[in-house]
């Protein structure tokens, strides 16, 4: 045993030495802290006084007594399911249509389509488009065609907030992914694509799942972890729209509850064990959507 680990490290030592910084960052910066968090999560802390071990109180609590943590987690898992999967279709449609631009286009239309993502989604934009008064851009324009009466209340009526949340977020998606994505596209060599042609592949459907999505594999997982990721921290995006909290909590997140644990309440073993249950979801979440890349092309 002893042996192979010192041929190892005889054979790698020039990359283990490179990539030790980074472990070394990573390690303290994440492990660690993730560590710390889970002891944390089976405590009774609020930072002025040392932690007291309370077993599953803080787990239990959540969800059995919080009723807003239900609601909170329904939302996180609903905006997760849906907008974590069409951010992403949506980045790499987009990103599919403009490889085939020349290249001063394609550099314009990319520019474009990731200025929203610049401007932090533009959300002050949103919210002057959505405001509730009859200088709504929205409301304006729907009266102006006489489809509307009287001012819709976009950002303080419930039955809109989860059609804004996707609208507003999948504008600004298309962000650090849908790059990556695009750089993807330009490393693929056209000579595949020439031999599938020879080799009877038919259409354009067969070429984007045999060739293409294979070698995209690292930026398809990339671009997929940075979605499901954003779309579990959502909570900033509502509260920026909707408020904290928002009318009857319909656009509150686990994100915002876990915020509010920790600021506002100052209980920060309620508030980490929050922060494990999005951390278990999240992973859990890029997890299948790894598995799933991975049969792509076989």
């Amino acid at each position: 045993m002893f042996s192979r680990f010192k041929k190892g490290i005889k054979k790698h030592g020039v990359s283990i030495a490179f990539a030790t910084p980074f472990l070394l960052i990573f390690f303290v910066f994440t492990i660690i802290p993730v560590f710390l968090g889970l002891l944390l999560s089976f405590t009774d802390y609020n930072i002025l006084q040392p932690p007291q071990f309370v077993g599953l109180r803080n787990y239990l609590s959540l969800f059995f007594k919080d009723s807003i943590f239900l609601v909170a987690i329904k939302n996180t898992l609903l905006y997760a399911l849906v907008l974590g999967p069409v951010s992403f279709a949506f980045a790499l449609l987009i990103a599919w249509m403009i490889n085939d631009f020349s290249e001063k286009m394609r550099v314009i239309v990319t520019f474009v389509f990731y200025l929203p993502t610049l401007a932090g989604g533009m959300t002050a934009f949103w919210i002057l488009i959505l405001s509730g008064d009859s200088y709504g851009y929205a409301n304006a324009f729907f009266q102006k065609l006489g489809l509307i009466q009287k001012p819709i209340q976009w950002l303080t009526d419930p039955q809109y907030f989860f059609a804004i949340i996707c609208l507003v977020f999948i504008w600004g998606s298309l962000g650090t992914g849908f790059l990556s994505l695009i750089a993807g596209f330009r490393g693929i060599p056209t000579e595949l694509y020439e031999a599938a042609a020879m080799d009877g592949m038919k259409n354009r459907v067969q070429e984007l799942w045999y060739i293409t999505l294979p070698f995209l594999r690292p930026q398809l997982l990339f671009a997929s972890i940075l979605s499901i990721t954003n779309s579990f921290g959502i909570g900033d995006l509502s509260a920026t729209l909707f408020g904290n909290p928002s009318p009857n909590y319909e656009a509150h997140t686990l994100a915002l509850l876990i915020s509010d644990y920790a600021n506002q309440r100052m209980d920060m073993g309620m508030a980490v064990a929050g922060s494990m249950i999005l951390f278990f979801l999240t992973v859990t979440f890029n997890k299948l959507a790894n598995l799933f890349l991975h049969r792509i092309g076989r």
